[in-house]
């Protein structure tokens, strides 16, 4: 099958079979490894992708879903060697540990910020209650993306 999508930016023609997923396609041809496969079965985040300016789960996904729609990954979030607002508080508040599941998460942020420019701490909690984390105890992920509120477009 034939794809045409947009994937970060870029206007893409690609052949591959349409059953094949997403999150397999975006690490093997295209060598987008910040995707990650955490679990496979959508329950984990790390695969966690934008479509449409949407969260999606790319493990979920398979690439007949991509024709005619605009994907960002993680590889997609900065801008011309400036990390978006929500990787810098990620950065400064401490939120990224192991670094497996802050791709999904900071996927997870901008679509919820896309909404909902100000979120509570309640509001991000529930916009990243998909996206699980081994390591921190979640509040300083949840203190960056409340801190990254209002600042999503700078």
């Amino acid at each position: 099958m034939v794809l045409n999508f947009t994937l970060n930016g870029k206007s893409i023609e690609i052949s591959a079979p349409g059953d094949r997923r997403v999150v397999d396609l975006l690490r093997e041809d295209f060598g987008l490894t910040g995707t990650k496969e955490g679990c496979g079965t959508g329950e984990c985040g790390a695969c966690t992708i934008l479509v449409d300016g949407r969260s999606r789960l790319s493990c979920l996904m398979v690439a007949a879903q991509l024709h005619g729609r605009r994907v960002q990954t993680i590889e997609g979030v900065e801008k011309d060697g400036h990390l978006h607002p929500v990787q810098r508080f990620f950065i400064e508040k401490g939120a990224v540990q192991c670094g497996f599941c802050t791709p999904g998460m900071v996927m997870a942020a901008l679509d919820l910020l896309a909404e909902n420019p100000s979120p509570s701490p309640d509001q991000v909690r529930e916009a990243i209650g998909g996206n699980l984390c081994r390591c921190t105890g979640y509040q300083n992920i949840v203190a960056a993306i409340a801190d990254a509120g209002g600042k999503a477009d700078a």
